[in-house]
């Protein structure tokens, strides 16, 4: 008997991991047993690829990698991942929350490409993943929208309070905007619960969105 899969995705600074985290609290309250995988996973040396190609060792910018090259890199270290870690409680039933998952390919690289060819670069995508190398297809996707201003905003804050740097998607505000103009697309033509995360200018509440996505996964449950 196999899991379900849930998946938070959204704009950078668009409050996934809080999402993610708060929703494992609520559901383990309720009395759902949950296990939580966050991609990358750094530290693990399957995703040491992908850290060379954020943190700018393969290029100064998202476009000196290729949408297919930079898929690949993540690709590695979600089956590893899956063989190591997750793969055999889902394969036993088990409730997962993913915080970014191939869905996070689809959201940044897809971007890199001109529109008539991010259908074809999606198929090859979910094809590599989901049959080729046997991941789970996902039963539920949260996108996570922000406007790039606000999202910019709230990079460089996060950047200022941690004293982390940003990585080469984080300080491409242009990049960032043409993500969330495919990203948008492609949620809508996958059934992605598209979630909006400001009204107004404004963020709406960690509660406030929180309740909305909370009555999606009743809903799956």
């Amino acid at each position: 008997m196999r899991g379900r899969l849930i998946v938070f995705e959204g704009t950078d600074g668009s409050g996934k991991t809080t999402q993610f985290r708060r929703m494992s609290q609520h559901l383990q309250a309720e009395g759902h047993p949950v296990r939580e995988i966050d991609f990358p996973r750094y530290g693990s040396p399957f995703a040491e690829p992908a850290r060379l190609y954020l943190t700018g060792a393969l290029g100064d910018k998202p476009g000196d990698v290729s949408a297919y090259a930079a898929s690949t890199l993540y690709a590695v270290d979600r089956y590893a991942s899956y063989k190591e870690d997750w793969g055999a409680a889902y394969e036993s039933g088990a409730l997962i929350l993913a915080n970014r998952y191939t869905t996070s390919n689809a959201v940044h690289q897809a971007s890199k490409l001109p529109p008539e060819e991010r259908g074809e670069y999606l198929d090859w995508l979910f094809d590599l993943e989901y049959r080729r190398l046997g991941l789970p297809a996902p039963d539920l996707v949260f996108y996570l929208d922000l406007p790039t201003e606000l999202s910019l905003a709230l990079i460089q804050h996060r950047a200022g309070e941690t004293g982390a740097g940003t990585d080469i998607h984080e300080r491409d505000g242009d990049y960032l905007r043409r993500c969330r103009e495919s990203a948008r697309e492609i949620a809508a033509s996958l059934g992605w619960r598209r979630v909006d995360c400001a009204r107004d200018g404004q963020l709406r509440t960690v509660e406030d969105i929180h309740r909305e996505l909370w009555e999606q996964v009743k809903a799956l449950l």
